[in-house]
């Protein structure tokens, strides 16, 4: 078994244990609107969940909450069976969740390496100097690992290819997610070439025994790659489903709301 080394906690990081993130009866309000109403939600390590649902459904609130950029009002988070507080996406970060936004936060007049590395450059031992060849060494290893088509690191990323910018977004969450890393409509704008290419790196870090959280509106890549479908419909759990066994009509139906108890109903 893939185990991986939780540099955080001290100590090893087995998949397949249980899930790596559970949310238990999750509920977030803004003002007089519950965006967030009693939401379950869970993934295993090594495994790939699509959180699907209309605008509004909740998915954007229910990943803020992971990735600590607001903070629940009621409900429970646990990690490893262990209840914790994600307050700020530094406590997110150190608890080993990175997301990947649409916008994937790329620096356009940097080079890869720089981008990996973005605010957590590492330094020579005993010295203000950056460390180039270690953080190249370890870019180089974990691009190699994900099988990421990126082909100079030292390239501005102005001059790559969506696709290759996405790769960059995907190994920097790898880089630094020792549990869950977030996927924000990864394949938003890319051609067929380029989307087959995030399949590869998405299924990649399953293979790395992370826990995978795909936001996406495109139900052809929900069916391609997630092994559970969790389905959000006006702040609240609107079923589950299972690729290979239900339909994306039967998702479709859940997050319209036109088939009652549609899937298998939390």
């Amino acid at each position: 078994m893939h185990v991986l080394n939780d540099e955080v906690h001290g100590r090893a990081f087995v998949p397949g244990r249980g899930p790596a993130i559970d949310l238990q009866h999750i509920t977030k309000r803004y003002g007089g609107v519950t965006a967030l109403s009693d939401v379950d939600f869970s993934v295993d390590a090594g495994e790939i969940v699509a959180l699907v649902g209309d605008n509004g459904a909740g998915k954007s609130t229910l990943v803020k909450a992971i990735s600590g950029t607001h903070r629940i009002d009621e409900g429970t988070i646990l990690m490893d069976g262990e209840p914790v507080t994600i307050s700020s996406p530094f406590d997110a970060s150190a608890l080993g969740i990175e997301t990947v936004y649409q916008d994937l936060a790329l620096c356009d007049n940097l080079d890869v390496i720089a981008n990996l590395y973005l605010g957590r450059e590492q330094k020579r031992k005993g010295s203000p100097f950056l460390d180039r060849e270690e953080m190249e060494s370890r870019a180089a290893g974990i691009i190699a690992d994900l099988a990421a088509h990126i082909p100079i690191l030292d390239k501005q990323v102005s001059a790559l290819s969506g696709g290759q910018r996405q790769a960059i977004a995907v190994s920097r969450a790898a880089l630094w997610g020792s549990r869950v890393v977030l996927l924000d409509e990864p394949t938003a704008a890319l051609g067929a070439a380029q989307t087959a290419m995030v399949y590869s790196l998405v299924r990649k870090l399953k293979e790395r025994g992370l826990a995978v959280v795909i936001i996406s509106h495109n139900m052809a890549d929900v069916f391609a790659v997630a092994d559970r479908i969790e389905v959000l419909r006006l702040g609240r759990n609107a079923g589950t489903f299972l690729p290979g066994h239900d339909s994306s009509d039967d998702v479709v139906a859940a997050i319209t709301g036109s088939r009652e108890n549609a899937g298998k109903d939390k």
